[in-house]
């Protein structure tokens, strides 16, 4: 592994450290096992922070990042606190890296058994200025807090203090992992190119008969055939009226013809996620009104990629998106101008989202929906909104918009249970965004052509 990119963020949020709080301590733990039924667990999924921070996938493990300052430098060093190695234990759950081998494979300066942690931070924490830790995680992260200032406090008559200041970690380190490097851009293509092939294996094996789940399993085929390590999300096959239920797992729905399929898939890749959506006709060829709707969706995606680079804000995407899915939904009946009266009125009463009800895009990254603030930082009150944040080069964001048209009295029949959802991966660049995820079709020829040379 290349250990220096981990060393540059450790180095980087080290900086930030020095700058707020003059040095002290940051702890990062990774995520706990956790067991999903009798004597068998989930499989396991590092913590992203602290895999940003160290690249090490093994659980029970922790970094102490301890930041001493001098003048207007600093200096970093780095403790990770690890497994011990243990030949009994490894037979059964695999080979553990172990202290010994840590500081050379992962570039710290320090490693340590994590039965060690305890006793350390004691040590570590003593007369520390601050502490940085991710705040309200859980009880027990609060409970070994707790007992490492206790631990501290004891040494109160050798005149040793604790940590004065506390403060939230991940405010810093999620800032960082909004603006993506070129290492982590680089593997979030490879991530959407998986993906997209994988949306292609779907949209070729599906027929009439097809059970979703069946669709499912294509597509982890593809992801796990080409080197991803999970998926990134629990994938949405969504057959007919399944397609208007947003967050629906597939299932055992039979894919009928004339109906469509909604997919909202990605596979994970070292770490990053992809996220694309595709909608298709099981039977190959969309029906009027179904390609009505589809283009509609497309020409609201045309125009929030058009709005997707830098000066803009987050939400003028979804605004772009927005006025086409309205005017479409208008031009089609589904909403009443006469009811209405304006485009504009149709989007300031809200009256679009009984057919679109969630915003265009989120974060992209090492989570599905990634962190960092969606306002801009600002001295507003804690009583006044916060201005929607500026896109800039080196955030990757989804754009996604939809349409979903459930059974009604006052819809026409021939648009019930049509659910679409079109959604691409942008990398924002100086110039604009790239679109990383187009390896799947997205135009309804296309996608027809795609499935008749199955």
């Amino acid at each position: 592994m290349n250990n220096k990119i981990y060393q540059e963020r450790r180095n980087a949020l080290a900086k930030q450290i020095h700058a707020k709080s003059g040095g002290g301590i940051a702890v990062i733990s990774t995520a706990p096992e956790l067991a999903r039924n009798r004597d068998s667990e989930f499989p396991y999924r590092h913590d992203s922070d602290f895999f940003y921070l160290t690249g090490f996938e093994e659980p029970g493990a922790t970094l102490v990042m301890e930041v001493k300052s001098s003048g207007q430098d600093y200096k970093l060093q780095s403790h990770l606190f690890c497994r011990p190695k243990d030949p009994e234990r490894e037979i059964w759950d695999g080979i553990r890296l172990g202290p010994d081998a840590a500081p050379a494979v992962l570039g710290v300066e320090f490693a340590y058994s994590n039965q060690e942690l305890d006793n350390k931070l004691g040590e570590l924490l003593a007369d520390q200025s601050a502490i940085y830790i991710p705040l309200a995680e859980s009880a027990e992260a609060d409970r070994r807090l707790r007992h490492w200032m206790k631990k501290v406090r004891g040494q109160a008559r050798a005149g040793i203090n604790p940590p004065s200041e506390l403060h939230d970690v991940e405010a810093l380190i999620h800032e960082m992992r909004l603006f993506k490097d070129a290492h982590e851009i680089e593997t979030m293509r490879r991530a959407a190119a998986i993906s997209a092939r994988a949306h292609i294996r779907a949209m070729q094996m599906c027929k009439p008969g097809f059970r979703e789940y069946q669709l499912e399993a294509e597509l982890l085929h593809e992801f796990r055939n080409s080197g991803a390590q999970s998926v990134a999300y629990n994938s949405i096959v969504a057959g007919g009226a399944n397609s208007c239920i947003l967050h629906y797992r597939a299932g055992s729905t039979e894919l009928r013809s004339g109906e469509l399929c909604l997919i909202d898939a990605g596979c994970e890749l070292d770490g990053y996620a992809s996220d694309i959506t595709r909608t298709f006709p099981v039977n190959g060829k969309f029906t009027g009104p179904q390609r009505t709707l589809y283009d509609i969706t497309l020409a609201a995606q045309e125009a929030a990629v058009a709005m997707t680079k830098p000066g803009n804000t987050f939400m003028q995407p979804h605004e772009a998106a927005l006025k086409v899915l309205t005017q479409g939904l208008l031009d089609e009946k589904l909403l009443k101008l006469s009811e209405l009266g304006s485009l504009e009125n149709a989007i300031e009463t809200g009256a679009y989202r009984r057919f679109y009800m969630h915003r265009t895009s989120h974060w992209l990254g090492m989570d599905v929906h990634d962190v960092g603030s969606y306002r801009e930082q600002s001295n507003l009150s804690s009583t006044e909104e916060k201005p929607w944040r500026f896109l800039k080069s080196g955030m990757v964001i989804t754009i996604e918009p939809g349409l979903y048209v459930r059974p009604a009295d006052d819809i026409d029949e021939a648009f019930w249970n049509i659910g679409i959802r079109i959604e691409d991966d942008a990398v924002i660049h100086d110039s604009g965004c790239e679109l990383i995820s187009r390896g799947v079709p997205v135009k309804a020829d296309e996608i027809e052509a795609v499935m008749k040379n199955a």
